[in-house]
């Protein structure tokens, strides 16, 4: 048996000679992939990263802390307006205006995150709701931010590379991606993930034991909103054009859904369940375009429902997929993973 010997032992990126393997396929995939996929699929994909970025720091705090948060949208919305104003109004460099963005976040997300110290479960839960409905209204009423007319992101130039394109954007998000995910992974094996998880499971007794509750709760909440802030900075140079009404409660839901849908408490789960329902939206958004299937939606929402509704089904769909998770298979893909890969460790017996 291969015995660790150090807790920095957990932290190496490579574990074996098969993940080396799949790893070096991966990325020899992601690579090759804009060469050969129309513009759309480089948009959905461009897409399903970002949502990858905002769903891995979401599950740091829900489902390694046990801090449930249904404002990320409002996050979201800082990392967007704060990367443009500070590359429009500052002049900064992108590369320097969207950690900067994600820094602004993060205090935001410490200071929320001192009133979990006496809040829990759907207390905390209306709190940080309250927190994101109230931040789209106040970028909504400042004229920096464009009121309610919104913002056209800038020219996006690093260097002397002019990214024009999806393609071109394409060469930027998937290793700011990459290196999100793998400081989120390594930052649950150390010391801070370790204290994460103590919490989740009995914050007395780690109180007990000397974890400081105050620090790693807000901490939490830093780390989480820094990464969904950053998901939206890049999520504005992906729209080129953002608005108060895009940062919506549905918004904060369908980030929430990805984590439970993926697996709480798992870095791949997030990773798959952001894939998947961010592929899912983007498709069910044009649900009467699709042959056979919209057209009997058109006909079930004119008989009972109305037409210009049926452009909100992703969200019964989404609901749907949730209820079915919490039914059966409350771990989420990446329970699903782990009972697939026990049955095939243990075949044929």
């Amino acid at each position: 048996m291969d015995m660790k010997r150090d807790y920095y032992e957990d932290v190496r990126i490579f574990t074996s000679g098969a993940v080396i393997f799949w790893t070096g396929i991966l990325l020899l995939l992601l690579a090759i992939f804009p060469f050969v996929a129309k513009n759309y699929y480089v948009y959905v994909v461009n897409f399903m990263a970002i949502n990858v970025i905002v769903v891995v720091g979401l599950n740091i705090l829900v489902g390694y802390t046990g801090q449930i948060s249904m404002g990320h949208a409002g996050f979201f919305a800082i990392g967007a307006y704060g990367t443009i104003v500070l590359m429009t109004q500052a002049h900064f460099p992108f590369l320097l205006a969207l950690p900067s963005a994600g820094l602004i976040a993060a205090f935001i997300g410490f200071l929320l995150g001192l009133p979990a110290l006496r809040l829990e479960g759907p207390y905390l839960a209306i709190a940080t709701l309250g927190f994101g409905i109230t931040t789209t209204q106040i970028i909504g009423k400042i004229q920096m931010f464009g009121e309610r007319q919104g913002l056209h992101a800038p020219d996006l130039i690093i260097g002397g590379w002019h990214i024009k394109t999806d393609k071109d954007f394409y060469f930027l998000l998937i290793p700011i991606t990459i290196a999100m995910v793998i400081i989120a992974r390594n930052i649950i094996k150390t010391k801070v993930g370790r204290a994460f998880i103590s919490i989740r499971d009995a914050d007395i007794a780690a109180s007990t034991i000397g974890v400081n509750l105050t620090y790693y709760k807000t901490l939490a909440f830093a780390v989480s909103a820094f990464y969904a802030a950053v998901g939206g900075g890049l999520y504005a140079f992906v729209l080129r054009f953002i608005e108060p009404e895009l940062f919506s409660m549905f918004m904060s839901v369908t980030f929430l859904t990805m984590v439970v849908v993926g697996g709480l408490g798992s870095i791949m789960g997030s990773v798959a369940g952001a894939c998947l329902l961010g592929f899912l939206d983007l498709q069910l958004r044009n649900i009467l375009e699709i042959p056979y299937f919209g057209d009997w939606i058109r006909m079930l929402s004119e008989s009972y429902f109305t037409l210009t509704g049926a452009s909100n089904i992703q969200l019964i769909v989404f609901g749907l997929i949730l209820i079915v998770i919490m039914l059966f298979e409350p771990l989420g893909i990446f329970g699903m993973w782990i009972r697939s890969k026990k049955y095939w460790l243990a075949w044929p017996f």
